[in-house]
């Protein structure tokens, strides 16, 4: 019988339809093996009896393993599809921010330009991804981004004409208090020329209510407060709540908390919860919590991911690791948990999680915080592969040197894993380390991958290895 070298069979042919050839082939039993064992003219063998295999078994395994290729494909197939769907995503974002930077340089027509493509691009995303849409640069907030820029360029019969839109089609949006404001002030201006003192003018006033809160915080909140709800620019507010947060008066973290809590438009509201985490202590941490439990605002949850990032607000975020239902929202809880430092808490979370990419995600946060203990760790006593292979990468990534991965090496049966320590040796530096696995290696193509990549290292060690081969 023909020797069977190798089968490639994704998108190939069937699984279904190989097995059913090798079980027609198996099915005649010993007489075809014996056959198969009399190549040789010089040493004729005896028939050797073998049971003969069920076919039944054959085939179903056959079915088996054709349901975990189709299976396999599908997964494949729906990541590709998350993968392009989050891309939109995050050019919507792209765009978004572009167009706020704009406003920020003072480049109102570029503002406008950025603003109207992103609203041209969440219509048709809206249509495609509706469930994606909520994560998205909303288009109430663009259109007065918009009526804004087109405000500042002295268009302001088109900026009402955007602010009227923005009423009509969202008459509950929370930028709805917000475009009244800017209305009112284009109404006043309207026939009027455009004031080039007017941009002076603002900064003077963001600079005297600096110096008011800083001077007398019980006089200067109001005065805050009642300049955010107008139509100062975003820099300009942004410069304002900055004053309230550098006061660090027990009022002002209380204004603060009501603006982070949503009573003014959502930019306010995530740059507040922001701020809200440079207070730090108990009581902005359970503030931070009240606010990421009622909303179901994905941006305002990230918000206060960086607001627990500023604060160094473990707890919290090992508690949102633990309870998120959303999985693109728990994997940054983790991952923001890593920045902090929270190895103890990492390590809790690993023995609590069953899934493996749950696991995974926590050997990420792991490589963040600098935890190559517990990444070797894992490395040497992980039963998953995939899990070791995650482990040893990111040992690699941290430049690890470390002699768990001699140890790793030599006893770990896994091909893959094994292909991940010589990477992480090549990602550390460690040319010693590869040259002792490849004079030691039996295996000729991990030897291969091992002087791959000594021939990539400006190394001594690698040079005078590589210089054996050349003279043997």
């Amino acid at each position: 019988m023909s020797a069977i070298r190798e089968v490639k069979n994704r998108r190939g042919i069937p699984a279904l339809a190989i097995s059913a050839a090798l079980v027609a082939a198996l099915a005649t039993g010993p007489r075809m093996l014996a056959a198969g064992s009399r190549q040789s003219p010089l040493t004729p063998l005896d028939p050797v009896e073998v049971a003969p295999l069920n076919p039944n078994v054959l085939l179903q395994a056959a079915k088996d393993q054709a349901q975990r290729e189709r299976d396999q494909e599908l997964r494949e197939r729906e990541e590709e599809q998350k993968d392009r769907e989050q891309e939109r995503l995050e050019r919507l974002q792209e765009l978004y921010d572009d167009g706020r930077e704009a406003l920020d340089d003072e480049n109102y027509q570029q503002a406008v330009q950025k603003f109207q493509a992103l609203a041209d691009a969440y219509k048709d995303f809206a249509q495609k991804y509706a469930a994606l849409a909520q994560n998205a640069p909303q288009m109430d907030a663009t259109l007065y981004w918009i009526a804004f820029a087109e405000n500042k360029q002295g268009k302001r019969d088109v900026a009402l004409s955007t602010i009227a839109e923005l009423k009509k089609s969202y008459p509950q949006s929370r930028w709805k208090k917000d475009a009244e404001a800017l209305e009112i002030e284009v109404r006043q201006n309207s026939g009027q020329p455009v004031n080039p003192e007017a941009i002076s003018d603002a900064q003077l006033k963001a600079l005297a209510l600096q110096g008011i809160m800083n001077s007398d915080p019980a006089r200067g909140i109001p005065l805050v407060e009642k300049y955010l709800n107008g139509s100062a620019s975003p820099k300009e507010k942004a410069n304002a709540l900055f004053a309230l947060a550098q006061s660090g008066s027990p009022q002002a973290r209380e204004a603060l908390a009501r603006i982070a809590r949503g009573q003014n438009n959502p930019d306010l509201q995530r740059k507040a919860i922001e701020f809200l985490g440079m207070y730090g202590g108990k009581q902005s941490g359970e503030t931070l919590a009240a606010i990421y439990a009622g909303s179901n605002d994905p941006a305002v949850k990230r918000a206060v991911f960086r607001a627990y990032l500023m604060s160094g607000d473990r707890e919290h975020l090992l508690n949102v690791a633990k309870n998120e239902k959303d999985e693109e929202l728990r994997r940054e809880a983790v991952r923001t948990l890593g920045m902090t430092g929270g190895r103890a808490e990492l390590q809790q979370l690993y023995q609590s999680v069953s899934s493996t990419e749950g696991k995974k995600d926590i050997l990420e946060a792991l490589f963040l915080s600098g935890d190559s203990q517990k990444l070797a760790q894992v490395a040497l006593e992980e039963k998953n592969p995939e899990l070791r292979r995650t482990a040893v990468r990111n040992l690699g990534l941290m430049g690890a040197r470390a002699p768990e991965l001699q140890t790793l090496y030599a006893r770990e049966t896994d091909r893959g894993v094994k292909e991940e320590v010589l990477n992480a040796y090549f990602l550390g530096g460690n040319a010693s380390g590869l040259v002792a696995i490849a004079r030691a290696e039996k295996d000729p193509e991990l030897k291969k991958i091992a002087v791959e990549k000594l021939a990539l290292m400006h190394s001594k060690d690698a040079s005078d290895y590589l210089m054996e081969l050349l003279e043997k």
